[in-house]
């Protein structure tokens, strides 16, 4: 299979390549291999998709929600026929095995774009009733032109996560990918043309930093989406209020994942494992901080390691490895450094902590026990497979604990008592929150953070309501009285 994509930037429903654009190559992480190489995007390309994305936008506004909602599910059927297809282009940008991407990926983004196409006739106003035979009405209005910036973890996935309730509300979107996993997006772009949508109402811009800088500063800007890491949040957030431009922003987290000494421990190691060692623990609401009572710590751990033992490790193609490579040698080191820390800083290493004498940028799913609050990896986002156990004694101590963050964006709880249960998710200050299972984010709920973690929400009705405007129109049918 070729991954050396037509060119480096879809634009007014074409394939666009930039002249003495800075070079982006893209690597298989299974073998440190360059697959791809794409080009930047300079000023005139950018400007293009600015161009584009204004004129398409206008058009696609004044269509119904019904005709629009009709591309969306139909770009949606276009997906799931080249699930495979994108799938395997999706593993050898990400380096998620292939019975990952084969179900989260793609196909939730067709998921998303199947819910908000079947949403997008439902955006209507509201009659309100005002005195004297008075009345207003409401009208949503798309913003205008949106940009999507993406993370490198789920390329296609975040892609449709943004562009499907952005197009319902009658909006375009220019989407820049990371430049660490650029591909699957242009073919999303090729699926929408395809489906009927106008050329330019999905663009995709290829490029680093000052590339999403230039997008977020331009005034046809009226809205900016990011996944992506706090620090960068706070730098996109910044430039976005310069305009006072609408903003979602979906950051990172530190959450915590508390497993009471009633707990079913299959059921808690599974939770464990899903919160820290899928996708090579390169997920935004893993729950790293993993509180175990102590009655049950030495069981908990004891399971733990047993099931990790049996973990498959190897090409991302073959169907049964079920864990892969971290994304670059870049989050290789990071992560190595992490656990090095650790080390140092006086955590127990129980499992993995070594890179793998392989091509590739592999590491060992990493567990770290009698680890303390203070310590680096119980405090920063490490975004790589180390699990920290932390033991604790009682519900009131184990909440005040967990909440102890700047991050708020994921927590869970595993325990048989759902009183209890139902009580602490109400005490997490989290935006996402589980009870007895981790990590599930369907389109129909929402999903986003609190404190540094995040502003605004994705999936959901409520995601609509950040790229609509609400106009309020008065009408009286009474005579109009003025004091001079």
């Amino acid at each position: 299979m070729k991954f050396q994509p037509t060119a480096s930037h879809f634009i007014n429903g074409e394939y666009l390549e930039s002249a003495n654009g800075k070079a982006i190559d893209v690597v298989y992480p299974a073998t440190g291999e360059k697959i791809a190489s794409l080009q930047a995007a300079t000023p005139d390309v950018i400007e293009k998709a600015l161009r584009s994305a204004a004129a398409a936008q206008k058009k696609w506004g004044a269509m119904t929600g019904t005709e629009r909602g009709r591309v969306l599910r139909r770009t949606a059927d276009i997906l799931r026929e080249r699930n495979r297809e994108l799938s395997e282009i999706e593993t050898h940008d990400t380096g998620k095995p292939i019975q990952e991407t084969l179900v989260a990926d793609a196909s939730a983004g067709a998921d998303a774009l199947d819910y908000f196409g079947g949403l997008a006739a439902s955006l209507t106003g509201e009659y309100i009733a005002l005195a004297n035979g008075d009345f207003a009405y409401t009208i949503p209005e798309p913003l205008g032109v949106c940009v999507g910036i993406g993370a490198w973890n789920y390329p296609i996935q975040i892609a449709c996560l943004k562009a499907a309730p952005a197009l319902a509300c009658g909006n375009a979107m220019i989407f820049k990918p990371s430049d660490t996993t650029p591909l699957s997006p242009l073919k999303l772009a090729e699926a929408f043309v395809e489906a009927g949508a106008p050329k330019g109402i999905f663009n995709v811009v290829q490029g680093f930093g000052d590339v999403g800088a230039a997008l977020v500063a331009d005034p046809r800007v009226a809205k900016v989406s990011l996944t992506g890491s706090v620090p960068t949040g706070r730098k996109v957030y910044a430039a976005a209020a310069e305009g006072m431009k609408h903003v979602t922003m979906e950051l990172g987290g530190k959450s915590p994942l508390i497993v009471f000494d009633d707990a079913d421990i299959e059921n808690s190691v599974s939770g464990a494992i899903l919160g820290n060692f899928f996708s090579s623990g390169q997920v935004c609401s893993n729950g790293t901080r993993v509180f175990v009572q102590k009655r049950i710590k030495g069981a908990f751990l004891d399971r733990l390691c047993t099931r990790l033992a049996s973990v498959k490790i190897g090409d991302p193609m073959d169907p049964e490895v079920n864990f892969g490579p971290l994304v670059s040698q870049r989050q290789l080191e990071i992560v190595k450094a992490y656990i090095a820390k650790g080390l140092a800083e006086g955590a127990r290493l129980v499992h993995g902590g070594t890179q793998l004498e392989r091509p590739g940028f592999y590491l060992q799913p990493t567990v770290f026990a009698d680890v303390r609050d203070e310590m680096t990896i119980a405090r920063e986002e490490i975004f790589g497979p180390v699990m920290s156990v932390l033991d604790f004694e009682t519900e009131e101590e184990v909440i005040a604990r967990a909440n102890s963050t700047e991050f708020g964006l994921a927590a869970g709880v595993f325990t048989h008592d759902l009183t209890r249960a139902h009580r602490v998710a109400r005490q997490f200050e989290a935006g996402t929150c589980y009870i007895n299972t981790y990590n599930v984010a369907p389109v129909e709920a929402p999903f986003g953070g609190s404190k540094l973690s995040g502003v605004g929400r994705e999936n959901s009705k409520l995601a609509l309501q950040h790229y609509t405007d609400m106009k309020t129109v008065y009408v009286s049918v009474n005579e109009l009285q003025a004091p001079y």
